[in-house]
C-alpha cells in the first residue's frame, strides 16, 4: 500500500514537473497552445440543452432554498408537486420559465468555460498527451482552477437568474423588491442600485462551490479512467452513451450530497428580499432559526433536477466534443 502510494505521488509529481518545464519552455502563455474551442462549444451545447429541459425544477429549487419561514413575501409550498401546480396556476406556463434566459446564458457559458478551462489546464499538465493519467489530486486541482475562473466570469449572470426566478406575482403586487424585465435590465438595475458588489453577491459561497465541481470532475474522470484501464483501452477512449450517463449521475450525486449547503447560502445572499450582513451572518441566522435542515432546503428538487441535468449535459458534451475534435483532426490531416 505504501509502495503504491509512493509510486502514485512520484507519477503525479513527474507529470506536474513535466508540465512546468513545458510551460517554461514555451513562455508564460504556453498553455494557450492547448486551448480548443471544441470544448467550449460542446460545453455550451450541453448546458443549454439541459437548461431548456429542466429549468422549472431549478426555479422551484431556488424558491425552496430562500424560504426561511420568516419572510412574508416568499410563497409557501408544501412540496415539489404543490410548488409546480401553484406556480402554474398563479403565474402560468411562463411562470415556470422565469429566469430561463439568464439561466441559459449562465449555464451555457459556465459549462462552456468550465470544460474549456478544465481541458486546457489538464492537457497542459499532461504536456499534450491526453492518454496520460493524472490521478485524483491533479484532476481535482485542474477542476478547482477551472471553477474559480468560470465563477469570476459568470457570477453576475447567476445573480440576475436567481432574482428573476424569485420574481413572483405576490412580490410584485406587494411592491417587495425590484422588478426586472429581463437579463440585460437586471444587470443594469443591479449595477445602478448596488454597484459591482451587487453583481458579485454570493461570490464567497460560490467559491466554496468550486469544491463541488472539483469533487464531481475528479470522481467522473477517475471512474472513466479506471473503467477504460480495466478494459485495457486508452483512458481517453470514447465510451457508450449509457456509460457516460452512469458515470455522470454517480459523480453528481456524490458531489451534490457533500456540498449542497453552499447553494442555499448563495441563493439567500443573492435574493434582494433577504437582508444579511455577509456570508457568516447568513450561516448563523440559518442555523439559529432552521437548524441543519435549513442548509438542505430544496435538496429534493435539486437532486431531481441536477442528476438528469448533469447526465444530459455530460453526454451531450462528450458526443459533441468527440465529433468536433474528430472533424478538426480530419481537416488537419487533409491539409
Amino acid at each position: 500500500m505504501a509502495s503504491t502510494l509512493k509510486n502514485h505521488k512520484t507519477a503525479a509529481a513527474a507529470a506536474a514537473a513535466t508540465a512546468g518545464a513545458a510551460g517554461a519552455g514555451k513562455g508564460s502563455f504556453g498553455w494557450l497552445a492547448h486551448v480548443k474551442y471544441e470544448h467550449l462549444m460542446a460545453g455550451i451545447s450541453g448546458g443549454v440543452t439541459s437548461t431548456l429541459l429542466l429549468h422549472p425544477l431549478d426555479l422551484i429549487k431556488i424558491r425552496f432554498a430562500v424560504n426561511d419561514g420568516r419572510t412574508a413575501s416568499v410563497p409557501q409550498y408544501r412540496g415539489l408537486t404543490s410548488a409546480f401546480l401553484t406556480i402554474f396556476r398563479q403565474e402560468g406556463f411562463r411562470g415556470l420559465y422565469k429566469g430561463v434566459t439568464p439561466n441559459m446564458w449562465g449555464s451555457g457559458s459556465a459549462w462552456g468555460f468550465y470544460f474549456m478551462f478544465y481541458n486546457t489546464i489538464k492537457t497542459w499538465i499532461q504536456d499534450g498527451n491526453t492518454a496520460q493519467p493524472l490521478g485524483p489530486t491533479l484532476h481535482m486541482l485542474a477542476a478547482a482552477e477551472a471553477g474559480v475562473l468560470t465563477l469570476a466570469m459568470t457570477n453576475p449572470i447567476w445573480v440576475v437568474k436567481t432574482r428573476l426566478c424569485l420574481q413572483c406575482n405576490e412580490r410584485v403586487a406587494a411592491g417587495s423588491g425590484t422588478g426586472y424585465a429581463g437579463m440585460v435590465d437586471g444587470l443594469t438595475k443591479i449595477y445602478r442600485t448596488e454597484g459591482i458588489r451587487g453583481l458579485y453577491r454570493g461570490f464567497v459561497p460560490g467559491m466554496f462551490g468550486v469544491s463541488h465541481g472539483a469533487l464531481q470532475f475528479m470522481t467522473y474522470e477517475e471512474m472513466k479512467n479506471k473503467y477504460n484501464q480495466h478494459r485495457k483501452r486508452p483512458i481517453d477512449a470514447k465510451l457508450t452513451t449509457s456509460e457516460y450517463l452512469t458515470f455522470a449521475a454517480v459523480s453528481k450525486l456524490i458531489a451534490a450530497a457533500g456540498t449542497y449547503p453552499y447553494q442555499v447560502i448563495r441563493a439567500r445572499l443573492q435574493d434582494q428580499n433577504h437582508s444579511y450582513k455577509g456570508t457568516w451572518d447568513c450561516v448563523k441566522l440559518t442555523w439559529r432559526y432552521e437548524s441543519w435542515r435549513g442548509f438542505y432546503k430544496g435538496l429534493g428538487p435539486n437532486l431531481t433536477r441536477v442528476i438528469p441535468a448533469t447526465m444530459v449535459t455530460f453526454v451531450t458534451y462528450e458526443h459533441v466534443s468527440h465529433y468536433l475534435l474528430d472533424r478538426s483532426k480530419a481537416r488537419s490531416n487533409t491539409h
